[in-house]
């Protein structure tokens, strides 16, 4: 059938009215598609919020702390999964750096106190702490047995005391008497003299806080 000009300009103007919305919206799908994908796609890479977040990489309260850990061996009786299986004097005579503490320990009869004692915190001086009192005065406190008691259980508190609850305390001693602590993070001291060099290890019955002083009871 032959058609005017005319009419052929008003049948394609008319397809064109047509196809056009057909295009806008099969363009328009292709967008969202592409904003859906980059929006998927930047939600996987965006860290979770506070409520979804891991727990802190930072000092757990059940971990060992300070720079002295590193000596203590990685495995054995010595270690800290070894001793958390000791009672504490027992624990104690598998570190080698509290060999000196166990002697006078021994010594003073208290290893039985010790290892039946519950819920206690020792502050257990080092070797080097030890060493830190002239020979003659050390071995003179090592044969008074009365006068090595009370330094020993000047030691103990009758609590487990976490980290935080060193930061700024004051706990009564075994021996009757108390010590003060104060500190923060992995930094903290014991009556203003020792410091803490490896704390919060676990054994079966206590919390030890090894220390680079001996401490001395109040008068």
């Amino acid at each position: 059938m032959n058609r005017t000009p005319r009419a052929r300009r008003v049948i394609a103007a008319a397809a064109l009215a047509l196809a056009l919305p057909l295009t806008l919206a099969a363009c328009g799908d292709g967008d969202d598609d592409g904003k859906e994908k980059k929006d998927d796609r930047a939600a996987a890479s965006t860290p979770a919020g506070d409520g979804d977040s891991p727990a802190s990489d930072g000092m757990s309260a059940d971990e060992p702390f300070g720079k002295a850990c590193a000596t203590v061996p990685e495995d054995g009786a010595g270690s800290f999964d070894g001793m958390a299986e000791d009672p504490v004097a027992t624990a104690a005579s598998n570190n080698p750096a509290l060999s000196t503490l166990v002697t006078a320990v021994k010594k003073a009869g208290l290893v039985d106190t010790l290892n039946t004692a519950k819920g206690i915190t020792v502050f257990a001086p080092t070797n080097d702490a030890f060493a830190k009192i002239p020979k003659a005065d050390l071995d003179k406190v090592l044969k008074d047995k009365q006068q090595l008691t009370k330094i020993l259980t000047y030691h103990v508190v009758g609590r487990k005391l976490a980290p935080q609850q060193l930061e700024n305390g004051s706990y009564a001693t075994l021996e009757k008497s108390e010590l003060t602590t104060a500190g923060s993070g992995e930094q903290y001291k014991v009556n203003d003299s020792a410091n803490v060099v490896c704390g919060n290890v676990r054994t079966a019955n206590a919390t030890v806080h090894i220390i680079d002083t001996v401490l001395m009871p109040k008068k």
